[in-house]
């Protein structure tokens, strides 16, 4: 089996403020690096060992990759122990969105500018020439569309096709200790919110079973908003498995989507946070126990089969955080998990 591992990068000195972050480097926190190292020790007292670790350049993720890396211990291997921690390799292709020169501005939850009168939709061409005078004005609102990009940035259709190359780089190249070797191998990867929903999205529309307009979790027309809010190192799972060979070549290195085999894709788990009950404030306390088990796509199923309705509290943790409705208060709140905001 080859398994991804996700890991959103610790608290940034930049998720402190209500700005476009993106490309813009920042340093982790003081809390950011209590963050990095208590999920290196989480992983390592749960014996999950990486064999390579794949990273954004981006200060605040390589931070966090790195110390992921240093808590990684020795494991036994045929009788001997290793001791070489997993090497930390950067990759363009996992930096957050870039935001253009929205970068370092406040961003803006709603402008009435994007909207007609009486609350009426603009139409597509309205919406254009609305964002262009905001921009010009330097006003930066969150984007209605996917295609809408701050100038000199990324849209999410520009993110969601950097993430199918990083996919190509990061992933599948390591298809090949499963099927010509038959090893088991574990990636991880640390990132940012939104680049980590469109790769675990990526990912997904790979499992030989998928459909586009299917109903099942993890599948979708657009994947990407079913991974999105992820807490800082919060960590999420996807495990390839090969279904059958359908392809009698090695998968070419240089192109592993060559003779790529058939795959069985499961996200195993999203948003496991159950390292940082100790850091969190007492107020979120009982929200973060519950990350792992509510977003957990597994249970997220198990929820949909069940007659009986869940706790309270536990409902209302996981409205809260998957933009499922919130209070007028708390919309700025999910707005930045859902999309990254400041990430």
């Amino acid at each position: 089996m080859l398994t991804v591992t996700f890991i959103r990068h610790g608290e940034s000195e930049d998720n402190l403020k209500d700005i476009w972050a993106g490309w813009k480097d920042a340093p982790l926190s003081p809390l950011g690096v209590k963050q990095a190292e208590a999920i290196g020790h989480y992983f390592a007292n749960t014996n999950t060992h990486f064999d390579i670790i794949y990273t954004s350049p981006s200060a605040r993720a390589h931070s966090t990759a790195l110390a992921v890396q240093q808590a990684q211990v020795p494991i036994h291997i045929n009788s001997h122990i290793n001791t070489t921690p997993p090497p930390v390799i950067p990759n363009l292709n996992l930096r957050e969105q870039h935001f253009g020169i929205a970068e370092g501005q406040p961003w803006v939850l709603k402008h009435p500018d994007l909207v007609g009168p009486n609350g009426k939709a603009l139409s597509d061409k309205e919406l254009d020439v609305a964002l262009a005078s905001l921009f010009v004005r330097g006003v930066f609102p969150v984007v209605p569309r996917p295609k809408d990009k701050f100038p000199g940035g990324e849209s999410l259709e520009d993110l969601a096709r950097r993430a199918e190359v990083a996919v190509r780089e990061c992933v599948l190249p390591h298809l090949r200790f499963l099927k010509e070797e038959g090893q088991d191998y574990h990636v991880a990867i640390a990132s940012h919110g939104l680049c980590i929903s469109e790769i675990v999205a990526a990912l997904v529309r790979l499992d030989s079973e998928f459909h586009p307009k299917g109903e099942e979790v993890g599948a979708g027309v657009d994947p990407g908003k079913r991974f999105r809010g992820l807490l800082n190192t919060a960590w999420a799972r996807v495990e390839l498995n090969i279904s059958r060979t359908g392809t009698d070549g090695p998968i070419d290195v240089a192109d592993p989507s060559i003779n790529l085999p058939r795959l069985q894709v499961k996200v195993t788990h999203f948003n496991c946070v159950e390292h940082l009950a100790h850091l969190v404030r007492p107020i979120s306390l009982s929200i973060y126990l519950i990350f792992c088990d509510y977003f957990s796509l597994t249970n997220l199923q198990q929820d949909k089969e069940q007659t009986e309705e869940p706790k309270a509290t536990s409902s209302a943790a996981r409205k809260f955080f998957s933009g499922g409705g919130v209070e007028a208060s708390d919309e700025k709140v999910n707005l930045r998990l859902q999309l990254g905001l400041g990430s």
